[in-house]
């Protein structure tokens, strides 16, 4: 039987230097698509494929990031008084309570690979995800959700995986496929950002995953890899060659680069359309703007 999956490492350590100067103050993973934080884009996906424990690896100076998921007695209060019940249901959303989220330092900037074995023992010895806040995914049924329900499928381990266009791949993490099964690959090996006449797919990773214990193990004992960091990626294809149980799902729905600044602005367009109560008056502001350009050339 498949053990579920119950615990999610953030890795939130980064400095987020793709969003100078506004991440000289606050960390990244603050920054708002229309007015929800990236972290809450999250959190919400987290909590809606069932995960119960939370762990957030940070870094000096990502106060701001404990904070947001603290309460707020005060404005509660003020909230509430005023009746203005509906903002505050949407603040109850953003507490977190006592002993979910833990938090863990990486004091040394080591990569993704290192930053997921700082969780080690808060993991334990379990099967868990990995949610990088700079992919924001809009699907009907959460992306990881999807990956929950594979994982109950085949166990494994499982990474999200899309189609990426040749002039990209080289920018990914790509799969060698072995086999087809649906939505589901299964995966003979991964390479980490390969020249395009060295792609062995168009199939990319993104940022999320179901590891097993082995993966844990393995970056243990793993030696430093490209650019003399502990690469997750190389934790995973050595599970490959182990226990044969990698897998890649190619996910229901829309992902954005929110880890860039082309890729923030196209989620913020996106999820601004997507707004009932923005949608008219933003696609009237769209539309005025593009035909003032068009003029002007």
């Amino acid at each position: 039987m498949t053990r579920k999956v119950t615990k999610a490492i953030f890795p939130v350590a980064g400095l987020g230097t793709r969003f100078l100067p506004a991440t000289k103050s606050i960390p990244k993973e603050i920054l708002c698509l229309v007015d929800r934080p990236l972290i809450q884009y999250a959190i919400d996906e987290a909590r809606e494929a069932g995960i119960e424990e939370y762990i957030f690896v940070t870094s000096r100076g990502k106060g701001a990031l404990e904070d947001y998921f603290d309460g707020a007695p005060q404005l509660e209060r003020a909230l509430e008084e005023k009746g203005k019940l509906d903002l505050l249901k949407v603040l109850n959303h953003s507490t977190m309570g006592s002993g979910e989220i833990a938090y863990v330092r990486q004091r040394d900037a080591l990569g993704l690979g290192h930053a997921v074995l700082c969780a080690d023992r808060l993991v334990g010895n379990e099967p868990f995800a990995v949610i990088l806040t700079d992919d924001v995914i809009d699907a009907e049924k959460p992306c990881l959700k999807q990956m929950m329900d594979a994982h109950e499928e085949t166990g494994g381990n499982i990474v999200a995986a899309m189609e990426v266009p040749p002039s990209k791949a080289s920018a990914y993490g790509l799969l060698d496929v072995k086999d087809n099964i649906g939505p589901l690959v299964s995966v003979k090996g991964m390479v980490e950002k390969p020249k395009p006449e060295d792609a062995p797919s168009n199939l990319a990773v993104i940022g999320r995953y179901i590891l097993t214990p082995g993966v844990m193990n393995n970056l243990r004992t793993q030696a430093p890899g490209a650019g003399g960091e502990i690469q997750l990626t190389d934790a995973i294809a050595k599970e490959i060659k182990k226990s044969d149980n990698v897998y890649g799902l190619r996910f229901d729905g829309q992902r954005y680069d929110c880890g860039s600044k082309a890729g923030f602005l196209q989620a913020t367009v996106a999820f601004g359309l997507a707004r009932g109560d923005l949608r008219d008056e933003f696609l009237e502001y769209l539309i005025e703007m593009l035909e003032t350009q068009k003029a002007a050339q």
